[in-house]
């Protein structure tokens, strides 16, 4: 073997075990993001409506319970505009430990915070602004994580490598319910509301500092450092992104927002919070429901992880337009199964809804970023997925619940979720794939004509 081949050989091996060390970090920190994210929702719809919220009633403060899990959500845009802002100017690793730090803060705090009888009023605001710095937090993480595992991916792996930071999500759903489940198991009663709910928020300052230490060792983003290279950083890049691709970001939302609305059924608390209701019909086992939907964590990940892979071998747009099909079936069978009653029905209900959340999330991150051009990518990305939170997920919780309220069923929920996946579908069928477009900065032209159908250039 020649020198220079040697030399080749040795530069791949390395380029490799960087892009798993990369891949290995974005799914530690968006597991340790959403952990956190997720034990919140999921405490909404177990214990802070009679905890924080008990004055107004037990039916309304199930719903005021559940709107602070939408409000984060509502600044989940500042988080993005600050992170894109920050991404796009100074790189995506410093502001992916910003946010670690900061989401695993707010949440230890809560594990902290009294209730609305040791503090009264100051309860409830103190739990919304531990939320509202959560949404901020959420906000500004994905698009950083995503963009460090596509831009480091080869071309044709983009896909697979980009499904890295989705599988965070369902690893931090499994994890959130698991240890929700065993603090059921361990404090039963009336101790899981006193404090046993509490423990899984404080185990959160162990999972900062693991993943602090993994991110801090990952290299910046080959494409952003290519950007600073050129000296091509855009000084203002979010306004340079309305300014041109106002009607993209509108539509990348879309794409979010028929997911979310659905995910959030599990991930915001509501199937757990109707499953277990004392005042409700079904009156299931909590630690048994928790640990169904952890159960159901599982299946996310692999239908997150096969989509990705599939997304490199048969496109985007065509693995995304499988998954709108494969969502709407999990959407219409999933409550008449849980309404059986039974907790292997409810299992079985939230796997299948999750087989198409999978397919609807594993490409999403090389998707993404294949739709926006290198100099606003950051703020592209972490924008429409913020606002498409807002339309999707944000207060699905709370529309069900206000829906099962006013009607006494189910059904108008499954209708309203498959809705939202046919709004998902259509903003995909307006879109033309572009999987393996060059993702650097010397292609800017190219990434900048719009993906849209009818439309050259926006």
């Amino acid at each position: 073997m020649s020198l220079s081949s040697a030399l080749s050989e040795a530069e791949s091996i390395s380029a490799a075990r960087d892009r798993r060390r990369v891949a290995f970090a974005t799914v530690v920190g968006t597991t340790v993001e959403w952990y956190d994210f997720f034990i919140y929702a999921s405490a909404a719809g177990l214990v802070f409506g009679k905890l924080y919220f008990a004055p107004a009633g037990p039916e309304f403060a199930t719903v005021l319970s559940f709107i602070t899990v939408g409000i984060s959500f509502l600044f989940r845009p500042l988080g993005a505009f600050l992170a894109g802002h920050f991404g796009d100017r100074h790189g995506r690793r410093m502001v992916l430990v910003f946010t670690l730090v900061l989401m695993g803060l707010a949440t230890a705090l809560v594990g902290l915070l009294p209730d609305y009888s040791v503090i009264g009023l100051a309860a409830p605001a103190l739990l919304i602004l531990l939320r509202v710095l959560q949404g901020i937090s959420a906000g500004g993480e994905w698009g950083g994580a995503v963009l460090m595992a596509v831009e480091h991916a080869p071309k044709e792996r983009r896909g697979l490598f980009g499904s890295s930071p989705q599988v965070g999500v369902p690893i931090g759903l499994l994890l959130a319910s698991g240890a929700m489940a065993l603090m059921a198991a361990l404090a039963p009663g009336a101790a899981f509301s006193q404090w046993g709910w509490r423990v899984p928020f404080l185990f959160s300052v162990v999972l900062i500092l693991v993943g602090y230490y993994v991110r801090r060792r990952v290299e910046e983003s080959p494409v952003f450092l290519e950007i600073a290279e050129r000296r091509q950083r855009t000084s203002r890049p979010v306004a340079k992104l309305f300014k041109r691709h106002t009607l993209l970001v509108l539509v990348a939302a879309l794409l979010v927002a028929g997911n979310n609305a659905v995910g959030y059924m599990t991930t915001g608390g509501y199937i757990q919070n109707y499953a277990t209701d004392p005042a409700g019909k079904l009156h299931l086992d909590r630690g048994q429901v928790l640990l169904a939907v952890a159960a159901s964590g599982v299946t996310w990940l692999l239908s997150t992880w096969f989509a990705g892979w599939l997304s490199d071998r048969i496109n985007r747009r065509t693995t995304y337009i499988l998954g709108w099909v494969l969502q709407l079936v999990g959407v219409l069978a999933v409550f008449p199964l849980v309404n059986t009653g039974h907790v292997g029905m409810l299992f079985l209900g939230v796997a299948l809804l999750t087989v198409g959340l999978g397919f609807t999330y594993g490409p999403q991150a090389a998707l993404y970023a294949e739709l926006f051009p290198a100099s606003v990518r950051f703020s592209g990305v972490s924008i429409a997925y913020a606002l498409g939170c807002i339309l999707g997920g944000a207060f699905a919780p709370t529309i069900a619940t206000l829906l099962v309220q006013q009607t006494g069923s189910t059904d108008a929920v499954s209708w309203y979720l498959a809705g939202m996946t046919l709004v998902g579908l259509a903003a995909t069928l307006i879109l033309r794939d572009r999987s393996g477009i060059p993702l650097g900065p010397e292609h800017e032209e190219e990434q900048a004509r719009s993906p849209i159908f009818g439309l050259a250039k926006h």
